[in-house]
């Protein structure tokens, strides 16, 4: 039986190749034609189907809820937006024939902003936060406090003299509570106030689990600092980094203040601390990173960490990267860094410090920095499956970019 099926197969075969040989030339380009005509076509519709598009924000995830002195909870407030503005100046820009990636933002109002997605917290959350706060108290104060410096020195652009010129203090903290079961907002209204963080500490809550992306994507919008930075709720990456993010930053920011510095663990590869990981885990790692040298652009693919959760943007980098933003899973980073290479041109490109003089330059440059690490327990990730999914979201944003379902509308 199994011969007969085979001879049939090979009979089938032959004919179908008697007609290829024979058919002409421009038949045989025509036909070829259509199948990639047709299998581009059937991939974008795929795409247009399966690429995930993110929700319109509930009206009270625009609000956030603060501790008071007296010791309660103030009634949901609403949260400044950044993303608001942004929209409303890109559609008039529109109405006046101008550029729709636009690169507006309002002015900082605070020197640092932190944006912490909390999916079920309430046993890490806590040492988290008091080392944030201890580091960002120390070094950019209390936005309220009297001792807080109201003024900072600042070299001028234009010559070698200093300048004192009054700049953003202070820092607030944005927890983004994506749906959490536990008790992640009773802990974080108990250190806020034990530590009286009041306003300083905002809670949002999510009206349903969006994703880690989905939630910091959602704070970054809300964001009023300077610098913003996301950090796991894990406590895994330490925060005294953060001012090697600020400092790594600060060195390849462009002429109009943009810059993107992420925080690295690719040194550690050969510590111990990654070597006793399993075999399994460490192969899905090192296939993870193949894939991604593969399918990113240039500059991303050469960001040996992409998935470190310790990002830092300058201010003037949000507004061309996150309005964009789509991926709402663990692969959002990638879409992060992408869009950073993929901005538009910044003109013109003045030499500053620790820079070159160039012409004009296409994408927000990205600083990896080496930062301290831990493996914290508790983790959230299934290894073997988050990664399959990872490299599929990975696929499908790259095409969904490439083939134009995703663009910067």
């Amino acid at each position: 039986m199994a011969a007969t099926v085979m001879d049939g197969a090979v009979q089938i075969a032959a004919e179908a190749w008697e007609v290829v040989r024979l058919a002409p030339a421009w038949l045989l380009l025509l036909s070829g034609i259509s199948i990639l005509l047709f299998a581009f076509i059937s991939l974008y519709l795929t795409l247009h189907l399966i690429a995930p598009l993110p929700r319109h924000p509930h009206p009270s995830e625009k609000t956030y809820i603060t501790t008071l002195p007296s010791g309660g909870v103030t009634t949901p407030q609403p949260l400044a937006c950044w993303h608001d503005d942004w929209l409303a100046h890109r559609a008039s820009s529109a109405a006046g024939a101008e550029s729709k990636d636009t690169g507006h933002i309002e002015p900082a109002t605070l020197a640092m902003s932190v944006v912490i997605p909390a999916y079920n917290e309430e046993a890490r959350l806590e040492t988290m936060l008091e080392e944030a706060v201890s580091y960002l108290d120390a070094t950019y104060g209390r936005a309220s406090s009297p001792t807080s410096p109201s003024t900072k020195s600042t070299k001028s652009k234009t010559s070698k003299s200093t300048t004192t010129t009054a700049e953003p203090t202070g820092y607030e903290i944005l927890l983004i509570n994506d749906g959490s079961t536990d008790s992640t907002i009773s802990t974080a209204l108990r250190f806020s106030h034990a530590h009286s963080l009041h306003s300083t500490l905002r809670i949002i809550s999510l009206h349903r689990n969006r994703g880690k992306g989905g939630a910091v994507t959602h704070g970054l919008r809300h964001v009023r600092g300077t610098h913003a930075v996301f950090a796991d709720a894990d406590g895994a990456s330490r925060f005294r980094d953060l001012g090697a993010l600020v400092a790594g930053a600060e060195l390849v920011k462009d002429s109009g203040g943009r810059a993107v510095a992420v925080g690295s663990r690719a040194h550690l590869v050969g510590s111990e601390a990654v070597v006793k990981r399993s075999f399994v885990r460490n192969a899905l790692m090192h296939s993870f990173h193949l894939l991604l040298r593969l399918l990113t652009p240039p500059a991303t693919s050469r960001i040996r960490d992409t998935q470190c959760g310790f990002k830092l943007f300058t201010r003037a980098a949000l507004p061309h990267i996150i309005p964009y933003m789509h991926a709402e899973g663990w692969i959002f980073d990638v879409e992060m860094l992408m869009l950073a290479e993929s901005a538009p041109v910044c003109i013109p490109e003045e030499k500053h410090e620790g820079g070159k003089i160039g012409g004009a330059v296409r994408g927000v440059r990205v600083a990896e920095v080496p930062i301290a690490w831990q493996e914290v327990g508790g983790s959230k990730l299934n290894v073997l499956w988050d990664s399959i999914g990872m490299a599929f979201g990975l696929a499908v944003l790259r095409a969904s970019w490439a083939l134009g379902v995703y663009r910067r509308r």
